[in-house]
């Protein structure tokens, strides 16, 4: 029979022809067609259990409705009084084609097939077995009626016959005789009735889960009974039966009972070949509520977990279901840390490419660790989970890595928010780990430099400079984070040289040198301050908007003030302040030769007037106050008079004549500076010529340019005049000096012979000028002379010089030339005498008289030379010498008789010649 040519017809029009048979079956008398009837009866009950089964018909319309026929069929070929074990068939077959029907639906012809089963069964129990022969078959198919009863009102809604019967098999010990197969029939019944009961729990009427206990028990009383037996499905149903009745006692919050049920079942579930199946996950599941609910242990309830991520198939689902079901247990921190664990290790053994599972139990980790009241015990939980991923060789994506590092300084800044130092330190260096810093290694210089400003914070500034050490040391944060620390220490000169490592650094960011002006200022650490300020204005490149030159003008402007403040301590380093200070305005002289290039002085030409003030001033107080630095103070009169010059050329206004006479002052002041310098060096032994070849032209330059000024007849003031014209015969001193030393002769004669028409202001110069030729051994003789001549000369035509220094000089003159005894050197040396005698005569009067002892000198000389002169017959010359010596005689003592000596010598010697 195929299931296409399969003819159903309705079961309600086969009752009616049924009811017609039955209604007109023969009787006694007529028992023909009785076996007819109830032959076909069996043959169709026979033939139903041949209907074959299809996917698109499972054949049970067909069964029911040929079961149906074969019982009307058989119960219509009955006797009148049927025998015993006519009437334990016909229950039989009433009981099974009534559970048959009531399975299909249809409820009224199952109804109606029952009820004759009901009449057949008091019929069974009335009838007589006097040796007790169908004791057995008598129960049996009793006990058959009462489940298919049951069944029947169960499947319509009364739930009460159902309860009925279901007590009515319980009651009956006979039940125990069945076949194994009619109980495991029967417990399977009971177990459904019950599992539909946890099922539906929404109904009206009983669905109660304390209902579904009693039923799910009397389903494991029969099937427990069953234990030993080898048929095939008992041990299958009888762990169906146990879960089921685990679950109504969890629903019904019989925990204890739950629990038993559970651990009765847990050798079936080890054991088992397929212990990851779903059912019995459900059972793991159940355990591990029944160990909630009755608060159970910790440890009790983690074990609870373990065999559920030991079989559970990792998938997304079940993962987050595992992760949201310890979300229960948020406040038992040791029990959620070791799930977790648990759940890591789980993940680790199954890793692939493709699955984010590790990530996710990792953050699920971080997130439960962030709320741990033991601190230590979290940050050595995260740790521990970082490392058993690094030691499964397990890499994290850069997006998942980059999650765990946000949520650990997230936690950090809640902690430091919180001003929780140490926690928050612990939560950056966490972040550390070579988990994350294979991924992401700039992140770990990140996480050492939180975590150092928060040691810093907690004034544990030893143990910020070790985590701060640990860091790449080509960053510039880093070394802002090590400028910070040794801002908090007064460490000056860490801090200063943590400025010089971020203008180093190749990611420097101008902004942090910002910032460490305010902090260096706010801790009013100046040389810190001068350090910062120094690396800013090496950051700024000039451009022609002239903005930046503005910038700059401001920047020096700090750095010079700042250091000259830093100079009035007396513990500073005044070497390394002092090239500062002459370094910045040598700079500032950069920038403002740049402005004028640019057409931009205008933009700082305020800047520029303070500026040649300032190092005006500087080098004046620098003066007085730092010995040993003439270098350094002429360089300042030098860069102020550089300074001044532009401001003069570059000023919208006519300037005064005071800014004049000061760049005359700084011009001198930076030439005499170097030549002091100079006379140190020489007195060292350490005279450069090169040096000397340049400090001659400077001279040179710089009394060019006080003649300038001169001639511009700009300088009103005649104190000024006069100071000016003193500066010029210095000038003229120095480069004497200079010339000497380089023993440029023929130049010092030019000079000598410019210096001798200075006027007579130039008296001190004419001294100074012959000292130095005259202590100047290696001087030539004719320089000597020719120098001292022009000097004397000069010195005679201006009346301005003291008879004792004429004295001496001429003394010293007429010795040169004496010695070189030429006639016009004769000549020039009576000249010479000549001169003295008539100062001599002139000073008779005056409070200073002319030396004695230089009287004498010349009274001898006189008339020595004048003998000589005798002897060589120049009559005119010794006549000239002797006339000198005999007024000289007026003038010392016992002059008389050498007068008269010297005449009688000289008429005598004349007479014989």
């Amino acid at each position: 029979m195929s299931g296409s040519s399969r003819k159903k017809k309705p079961l309600p029009g086969l009752q009616q022809i049924f009811e017609s048979i039955k209604g007109k079956r023969p009787s006694h008398h007529h028992q023909g067609p009785v076996g007819l009837y109830r032959c076909h009866g069996v043959n169709l009950w026979n033939i139903s259990g041949l209907v074959r089964k299809y996917p698109e018909d499972d054949g049970r319309s067909l069964i029911g409705a040929l079961r149906l026929a074969a019982f009307r069929l058989v119960e219509a070929g009955l006797e009148v009084k049927p025998g015993l074990e006519t009437l334990l068939h016909v229950l039989q077959l009433a009981s099974k084609t009534g559970a048959t029907l009531a399975e299909l639906g249809n409820n009224d012809i199952a109804a109606s097939v029952l009820t004759s089963a009901a009449k057949y069964e008091e019929m069974l129990r009335g009838a007589s077995d006097p040796d007790g022969s169908h004791r057995q078959s008598k129960a049996c198919a009793t006990i058959v009626y009462f489940s298919s009863r049951m069944e029947a009102a169960w499947k319509e809604g009364n739930y009460t016959v159902a309860e009925f019967m279901s007590q009515k098999i319980m009651d009956n010990e006979q039940r125990l005789a069945l076949p194994v197969h009619d109980r495991l029939m029967l417990a399977a019944k009971f177990h459904g009735i019950g599992k539909s009961m946890l099922q539906d729990q929404t109904g009206p009427h009983r669905n109660k889960p304390s209902d579904a206990v009693l039923w799910l028990q009397r389903a494991f009383s029969i099937i427990d009974q069953l234990e030993d037996s080898m048929i095939h499905g008992i041990p299958q149903l009888r762990i169906s039966i146990l879960r089921s009745l685990a679950r109504a006692y969890f629903l019904s919050e019989s925990f204890d009972s739950a629990e038993a049920t559970l651990e009765e079942l847990a050798p079936s579930i080890d054991f088992s070949s397929d212990s990851a199946s779903s059912e019995y996950q459900e059972l793991r599941w159940l355990r591990l509520g029944v160990c909630r609910r009755r608060g159970a242990a910790d440890s009790a309830v983690l074990e609870a977990y373990k065999p559920i991520i030991d079989n559970i198939e990792l998938s997304e689902s079940s993962l987050t279901d595992i992760l949201q079901d310890l979300r229960s247990h948020s406040s038992q921190h040791m029990l959620v840390t070791n799930v977790n664990q648990h759940l890591l290790q789980r993940t680790l053994g199954c890793h692939t490419p493709d699955t984010d599972y590790v990530d996710r139990v990792l953050l699920s980790l971080i997130i439960h660790c962030s709320k741990d009241d033991n601190h230590s015990r979290a940050i050595e939980v995260i740790d521990a989970a970082f490392t058993s991923v690094c030691d499964a060789d397990i890499q994290l994506k850069c997006v998942p890595a980059t999650a765990c590092l946000s949520l650990l300084w997230r936690y950090g800044d809640r902690h430091y928010n919180a001003k929780r130092w140490s926690e928050a330190a612990d939560w950056f260096v966490a972040g550390s780990h070579r988990l994350l810093r294979d991924v992401s290694p700039t992140s770990t210089s990140k996480c050492f430099r939180k975590a150092a400003l928060c040691y810093m914070e907690q004034k544990q500034y030893a143990r910020a400079s070790v985590v701060i050490r640990r860091c790449p040391s080509n960053e510039a944060a880093t070394h802002y984070v090590t400028f910070l620390i040794a801002i908090h220490q007064g460490l000056d000169d860490e801090a200063t040289e943590a400025v010089q490592n971020i203008l180093d650094a190749p990611d420097f960011d101008r902004r942090m040198l910002l910032l460490a002006t305010q902090i260096s200022h706010a801790s009013e650490m100046k040389t810190v301050l001068l350090k910062v300020l120094e690396a800013l204005l090496k950051t700024l490149k000039v451009t022609n908007s002239g903005e930046t030159v503005v910038e700059a003008m401001v920047l020096l402007r700090c750095i010079i003030r700042l250091a000259l403040k830093l100079l009035m301590d007396p513990t500073a380093n005044k070497l390394t302040l002092i090239k500062c200070v002459v370094n910045h305005f040598q700079t500032a002289k950069v920038l403002v030769n740049a402005a004028c290039e640019q057409k931009a002085i205008a933009l700082i030409i305020k800047d520029v007037s303070w500026l040649w003030r300032t190092a005006y001033n500087c080098a004046v107080q620098g003066c007085s106050d730092w010995e040993g630095y003439q270098e350094q103070i002429s360089a300042l009169f030098d860069l102020a008079r550089d300074l001044l010059i532009a401001y003069c050329e570059s000023s919208p206004v006519e300037v005064d004549s005071d800014l004049h006479v000061h760049l005359i002052n700084a011009s001198f002041s930076g030439v005499s500076g170097r030549v002091f310098a100079a006379r140190e060096l020489k007195s060292s032994g350490n005279s450069d010529v090169n040096r000397l070849r340049d400090l001659a032209t400077e001279i040179k330059t710089c009394r060019a340019r006080i003649v300038e000024v001169i001639e511009k007849h700009i300088i009103v003031d005649r104190s000024d005049s006069v100071r000016i014209q003193y500066f010029l015969h210095t000038l003229h001193v120095f480069e004497t000096e200079i010339l000497v030393q380089l023993k440029e002769w023929d130049q010092v004669l030019l000079l000598v012979d410019d210096i001798a028409k200075g006027g007579p202001l130039a008296i001190g110069t004419y001294e100074a000028i012959a000292d130095i030729l005259w202590a100047e051994k290696d001087c030539p003789v004719n320089v000597l002379c020719g120098g001292l001549e022009a000097i004397l000369l000069a010195s005679l035509d201006n009346n301005a010089l003291s008879v004792e220094k004429f004295s001496r000089w001429l003394r010293a003159i007429c010795t040169i030339i004496l010695a070189r005894n030429t006639p016009a050197d004769r000549i020039k040396a009576i000249g010479y005498v000549e001169q003295a005698v008539t100062v001599m005569e002139q000073s008779i009067e005056n409070e200073e008289p002319y030396p004695m002892d230089e009287r004498f000198w010349l009274l001898s000389t006189s008339y020595n030379t004048g003998f000589e002169s005798l002897e060589a017959s120049m009559l005119d010359e010794a006549k000239r010498w002797f006339e000198s010596s005999t007024i000289i005689c007026k003038f010392v003592p016992g002059g008389t008789e050498s007068a008269k000596k010297a005449s009688v010598a000289y008429f005598t010697d004349s007479s014989i010649h």
